[in-house]
């Protein structure tokens, strides 16, 4: 169940990194933290009534609200520099000794000395550039150093040794499958679990290359893998193929620092940050938005864990050279996905792929390019929920008809499944509408064939009510229950669900509720994917 206490500390966590940033003047930053504090305190009241933070989540909304305006003004008149070439030398020399500190910590000293190498000399590069930072320049000096003097200890240690290297080995001929199903190196355990049959290898080299391209299984040994480089990092496998749309309004490929100052990976896991563009991955996108939710309700990592490289809290970061590592389950087995963090832009400027609201934070772009990596690029003719959310999670999926025509669906039954799974925490649920004209798809304020996330499901005074929300994060239903709805939205169904009809109308984020009897109406199907842990 959601711990309602969790979620309110959640929110007062939030709330104190939003006012630290509003304090120093990042407002949209700031602006992010306030909305993810007021819908994490929301949260708790919907479950609990009785919480006392109704009006610090509205404080919260005001002061977000404010903070906007002011950025959008702001925006109009300046354009905030982006750092420096040098800045950003000295940001991927700072990593690469990051990584060669992890290395030679954990004794492993001959990938810690390369890592070493690289740092002086990206150091030593970038400070003969400079003509007239001499606060970089003193940094840099100070880290090559560093960097030379690890580099000669540890060329000392080695020369000492007298052993020779272990032979190299290919990984597909060298593996053995733990208990999860995931590829580990044979010989590895402690427990020398058997090797791999010739035919389990044929199988598993087969089933490894999907759209012509290599996605190998992920191994203990892929935790070693190398991210930092003197410079930028570029995918061996080449671009991703646009979609038509994209390549009408495509301008060039553009690294996150090329787009703002300081980004981030993550700021917050929210399912309210992601917006979906012109890319057809909704069912994506909704599988995304409902892991973020699941991860943010009930703090499990379905999606920090994927990100690599991490640092040592185990939180995934920013990589100045560019190069990141997706664990997705792919064909039956975890794999893991390489890709570079180039990323489609469009004339006016804008991201041609999916994004987080926060224009700083990047883990939506990356993980959106890593599955349509495999699924063979940005020309993606769509999927459907359970196959995304099994590749995010591993999760079992589940397919099941909602329409009364069906022998199989038992409405009230099948209400109370989807609501004991949802709120237990032990499945994740998306909806896909079935096919609607035009006409009736926008009278409906709904999308035709299209994918949303099951935040929340609610039985409450003599109703069954579902929250969903939009990949678009625009664009909601009109029909009962939606913030269009006078009638049915009394006072105290408000209350009970801590819901603001009125706030709701000044803003569309593409979240809205539904009755299940609407539902059943315009929605076909709903995917759900199956906690194997309990």
């Amino acid at each position: 169940m959601v711990d309602v206490i969790e979620l309110c500390e959640d929110g007062y966590r939030l709330a104190i990194q939003a006012v630290d940033l509003d304090k120093i003047g990042s407002r949209e930053a700031a602006a992010f933290f306030y909305i993810e504090a007021a819908e994490a305190l929301i949260k708790a009241l919907s479950y609990d009534p009785s919480l006392d933070v109704k009006l610090k989540a509205e404080q919260y909304i005001r002061r977000a609200e404010e903070l906007r305006a002011l950025e959008a003004q702001a925006s109009k008149q300046t354009t905030v520099p982006l750092k420096s070439s040098q800045q950003n030398g000295a940001e991927r020399a700072e990593f690469l000794i990051k990584q060669a500190l992890n290395e030679d910590e954990r004794g492993r000293i001959d990938d810690a000395l390369p890592l070493y190498t690289d740092a002086a000399e990206l150091c030593m590069k970038t400070s003969n550039s400079l003509l007239d930072d001499d606060n970089l320049k003193k940094k840099l000096h100070s880290l090559a150093k560093q960097a030379i003097e690890r580099a000669e200890a540890i060329k000392g240690i080695l020369s000492k040794k007298s052993s020779p290297s272990r032979p190299i080995t290919h990984a597909m001929q060298n593996l053995s499958l733990n208990s999860k199903g995931d590829a580990t190196p044979g010989g590895s355990t402690a427990d020398r679990r058997p090797q791999l049959t010739a035919r389990e290898l044929e199988v598993l080299k087969h089933t490894s290359y999907i759209n012509s391209k290599l996605f190998p299984p992920w191994l203990d040994s892929d935790l070693k893998e190398r991210f930092a480089y003197p410079d930028y990092y570029s995918d061996k496998d080449g671009r991703l193929p646009l979609s038509k749309k994209q390549k009408e309004r495509f301008s060039k490929w553009l690294r996150p620092t090329e787009l703002c100052d300081n980004p981030e990976m993550i700021y917050a896991i929210s399912s309210f940050s992601i917006k979906q563009t012109i890319v057809s991955d909704c069912s994506f996108l909704a599988s995304l938005a409902i892991s973020a939710a699941y991860e943010r309700n009930f703090k499990k990592s379905l999606i920090t864990s994927i990100i690599y490289p991490q640092n040592r809290a185990g939180k995934p970061v920013i990589n100045p050279s560019g190069k990141y590592m997706i664990k997705l389950r792919i064909n039956g087995i975890s794999r893991k996905v390489i890709v570079d963090d180039t990323l489609p832009v469009g004339k006016n400027g804008e991201l041609l792929c999916s994004y987080s609201n926060n224009r700083n934070e990047m883990w939506v772009s990356l993980i959106e390019k890593a599955y349509l990596k495999v699924m063979g690029g940005y020309d993606f003719p769509g999927s459907n929920s359970s196959i995304d959310l099994h590749a995010l999670t591993g999760w079992i999926p589940e397919r099941m008809s909602i329409k009364r025509t069906d022998p199989a669906f038992n409405e009230s039954m099948h209400f109370d499944r989807l609501m004991t799974g949802l709120r237990r925490g032990d499945c994740l649920i998306t909806m896909a509408t079935g096919p609607m004209s035009e006409s009736d798809a926008d009278r409906a304020g709904l999308v035709s064939t299209h994918a949303y996330a099951l935040l929340d499901i609610r039985k409450i005074q003599g109703h069954r009510l579902l929250q969903l929300k939009n990949p678009w994060s625009h664009l909601r239903w009109k029909g009962k229950f939606s913030e269009l709805d006078s009638t049915n939205w009394t006072p105290e169904l408000q209350r009970a669900l801590n819901y603001d009809r009125k706030s709701a109308l000044q803003f569309d984020n593409g979240v809205f509720w539904i009755n299940w009897e609407s539902a059943m109406q315009f929605f076909d199907v709903v995917y759900m994917n199956w906690n194997t842990w309990f």
